[in-house]
C-alpha cells in the first residue's frame, strides 16, 4: 500500500493547537478564551473540508472522517455560542468516531507494512502524548472535585498534547518526515 501525502497537515495541526490553547485559556479563565476556541474550531472545520475536497480518491472511511470532523467542529462552535439542541451533533460525532475506530483505529498510526516503528524519539513522543492525555483526564477529574493543583495538572496535560500535535512544526526536518509515520493510508 502506498502512503498519500496529506494536504494542509501543518495548518491543521496549528489550528488544533490553537483550539487546545483556547480550551486551556477557558479553564484558566483568561480573556479571549472563547474567541480563541471559535477560531480553532472554525479553522479545523474549514481546513479539513478543503483537505477532503482536494483528495483525489475518496473512500468510505474518508467520508466518515469528514462527517466526524464537521459535526465535532459544528458542535464545538454551537456550544461556545450557547445554542441549545446540540445533542444531535454529539450523537453523530460519537457514532462516526466509533465507525472510524472500528474501520481504521490504531492502524492510522502505523507504517505502510502495518508495523509500528519504535525509534527512541517515537517512544518519547508517544510517552509525551500518553502522559499529556492522562494529565488532561486526571486534571479534569480533580478539577471537578475541586482539588488543589488540578488546574496545574490539566494545563500541563494540555500543553503536552499541544506539543505532540505541533512536533513536526516545532522540529522541522526530523525523522518523522522520512519515516512516513502519521501519513494517511488508503485501505
Amino acid at each position: 500500500m502506498t502512503a498519500v501525502k496529506k494536504v494542509l497537515k501543518t495548518p491543521l495541526r496549528i489550528s488544533l493547537a490553537v483550539l487546545l490553547i483556547g480550551m486551556m485559556a477557558k479553564i484558566l479563565q483568561w480573556p479571549f478564551a472563547k474567541e480563541t476556541m471559535l477560531i480553532g474550531f472554525f479553522a479545523v472545520g474549514i481546513l479539513y473540508a478543503i483537505r477532503f475536497y482536494k483528495k483525489t480518491e475518496k473512500q468510505y472511511i474518508d467520508y466518515v472522517k469528514l462527517i466526524l470532523v464537521l459535526f465535532w467542529t459544528t458542535n464545538g462552535l454551537l456550544r461556545i455560542l450557547h445554542f441549545p439542541y446540540t445533542l444531535f451533533f454529539q450523537i453523530v460525532t460519537a457514532i462516526t468516531f466509533v465507525i472510524w475506530f472500528i474501520m481504521e483505529g490504531t492502524a492510522y498510526f502505523m507504517d505502510e507494512d502495518r508495523r509500528s516503528k519504535n525509534t527512541l524519539s517515537h517512544i518519547l513522543w508517544n510517552c509525551t502524548l500518553v502522559l499529556g492525555t492522562l494529565g488532561v483526564i486526571c486534571g479534569s477529574l480533580l478539577k471537578i472535585l475541586h482539588w488543589e493543583y488540578s488546574v496545574h495538572l490539566l494545563s500541563l496535560g494540555i500543553t503536552m498534547v499541544a506539543a505532540y500535535i505541533l512536533k513536526d512544526v516545532l522540529l522541522p526536518g526530523s525523522a518523522n518526515d522520512e519515516e512516513g509515520n502519521n501519513e494517511e493510508f488508503q485501505l
